[in-house]
């Protein structure tokens, strides 16, 4: 796999152990801009978000790194919880979303609409079916893998090909070719081939046994710092995170992300962007 660099940093000391300051001063910050919130996210309801200031590229501080918070299998368990929690920090992300979730309960059809109504939001392809939860099978035939992120694609009515497959690490972008499990490739690149944009992921967020968030937000905040200062991510200065909604159902797991993003955002050392602005992702693929 080639790592692909869209800037290379001026000074790469400030990347050791997270010092983490408090913020004085008002965040430069692509998605994120009040300056007042609410301790409580259990507690608030849906505020009215603001939209956000897309930034190009060159307008970035080159001593700071971009992070693309992304969120899988909603709606779920738990994404109400998720749209509490970056309402209060006033912070982008995008939700890859199953088709099926969006239309399975009375619920999961409410979290769509509020997802959908959500400026600080981007929705974004998980597939239909989620493979059913059986991926050895689901990538097997190219073409139907293809067929359930069309389908998705329109249930949803997502109006870009950006798409992430179930259970699977899989990039596909002009810049990017990488599968994490070689029996799903046919398929990756069927997915290519169909105009899809495949993402996955530098940093995931895993669950305990008992399906919430497993280990603290400081040990994450420690791997976000390593991996930008050991050059890990696939395109230098930007890392994807990846966590799901229904992993946000216990108080300590929705506290955990709140704190894990507002460290982030007090360190003054990162921008946050939607995964439609990761660089080149625009770009038409060969």
């Amino acid at each position: 796999m080639r790592k692909i660099f869209a800037g290379k940093s001026r000074n790469r000391t400030f990347l050791g152990m997270f010092a983490l300051v408090s913020a004085t001063t008002v965040l430069v910050n692509s998605c994120n801009f009040k300056n007042e919130v609410n301790d409580s996210v259990s507690s608030q309801e849906h505020p009215t978000a603001e939209p956000v200031t897309q930034m190009d590229e060159e307008n970035i501080d080159p001593d700071k790194r971009v992070i693309y918070l992304t969120f899988d299998d909603g709606p779920n368990q738990g994404t109400e919880n998720l749209l509490k929690i970056l309402d209060k920090r006033n912070v982008c992300a995008t939700a890859f979303l199953v088709g099926k979730h969006a239309y399975g309960s009375t619920r999961q059809k409410k979290d769509f609409e509020l997802l959908k109504q959500n400026p600080l939001i981007e929705l974004a392809n998980h597939s239909f079916t989620h493979a059913h939860n059986k991926y050895t099978d689901f990538y097997r035939n190219a073409e139907s893998v293809v067929h359930d992120f069309d389908i998705a694609k329109d249930s949803l009515k997502l109006h870009d090909k950006i798409a992430r497959t179930p259970g699977r690490n899989i990039w596909r972008l002009n810049n990017i070719n990488v599968t994490d499990i070689k029996s799903s490739t046919a398929a990756a690149d069927g997915l290519k081939k169909a105009g899809y944009k495949v993402i996955g992921w530098d940093l995931e967020w895993r669950p305990s046994q008992k399906m919430t968030l497993k280990g603290s937000h400081e040990a994450m905040l420690k791997k976000v710092d390593s991996i930008f200062l050991n050059d890990l991510e696939k395109t230098s200065r930007h890392l994807v995170f990846l966590t799901h909604d229904q992993y946000l159902r216990d108080t300590d797991s929705i506290n955990e992300l709140d704190l894990f993003i507002e460290k982030l955002q007090k360190s003054n050392r990162f921008v946050f962007r939607k995964i439609s602005q990761y660089p080149k992702i625009n770009e038409v693929l060969n």
